[in-house]
């Protein structure tokens, strides 16, 4: 895993998880530590925008990534700016937010923050496969790659409207879960590994309506089985 990549995780209790207070900064334990009250900053892509085209496109990248994730970042800087969460760390926010009424645009960014990020490392230009762990968890849960992708594939082309498909580490069994607008496995006991992005800004400049060919394609493609590798057997 390069430095880039690398910077974007961290590893908090059952969830791997993306340090976005400092983007040259990994933390890790149990608990996510507080972190400076200053603005949280969008982290680097892995790679270069234009290293996943064709499948994505640059275009797409600049709109999803130099656009929508920026907004998301800079919108939950201005709602955090002097208040308690202010000096939290993301995963503290999206949790500390979750499933409350008065802190709802909190929680939409601050969870479109880290999902957008864990999406970016979902995703690779180099070719690569599960590690032997993993690949026997996947036999041994989901009947294999192959009808994994078919379960992937079923999740998030079944997802109505924005969302998210999922692969996590549900108490040791692996699942296939989507979750709707801004929902995130971390405010779960799951541990997410995968995840691909549904929502129509991650695929309609190059594929408009036809989400099931971006998914398609993705899945051939652009999996970072390395990084699901990785959060599996941390």
């Amino acid at each position: 895993m390069n430095e880039d990549r690398r910077s974007f995780l961290v590893t908090a209790g059952a969830t791997t998880v993306a340090a976005l207070a400092s983007p040259a900064l990994a933390q890790t334990g149990a608990t996510p530590s507080p972190r400076k009250a200053m603005p949280l900053e969008l982290p680097k892509l892995p790679y270069d925008d234009s290293a996943l085209s064709p499948t994505i496109s640059s275009n797409t990248i600049s709109f999803h990534y130099g656009k929508h994730h920026k907004t998301y970042v800079d919108n939950l800087n201005k709602l955090i700016a002097g208040t308690d969460l202010a000096e939290a760390s993301l995963v503290d926010i999206v949790r500390a937010s979750a499933g409350k009424s008065d802190k709802a645009a909190v929680f939409n960014n601050s969870a479109q923050v880290w999902n957008h990020t864990f999406y970016w490392n979902s995703l690779s230009p180099r070719s690569s496969a599960p590690s032997k762990a993993l690949a026997d968890a996947i036999e041994k849960d989901l009947g294999g790659l192959a009808k994994f992708k078919e379960a992937f594939a079923a999740a998030a082309l079944g997802q109505f409207g924005s969302g998210w498909a999922w692969l996590v580490n549900d108490g040791g069994v692996l699942k296939i879960t989507r979750t709707p607008n801004a929902e995130t496995p971390i405010t779960t006991a799951a541990k997410p590994l995968l995840t691909l992005d549904v929502w129509e800004h991650a695929y309609y400049l190059d594929y408009q309506n036809r989400r099931a060919d971006y998914i398609a394609a993705v899945l051939d493609k652009l999996l970072n089985w390395e990084f699901a590798s990785s959060n599996f057997g941390a």
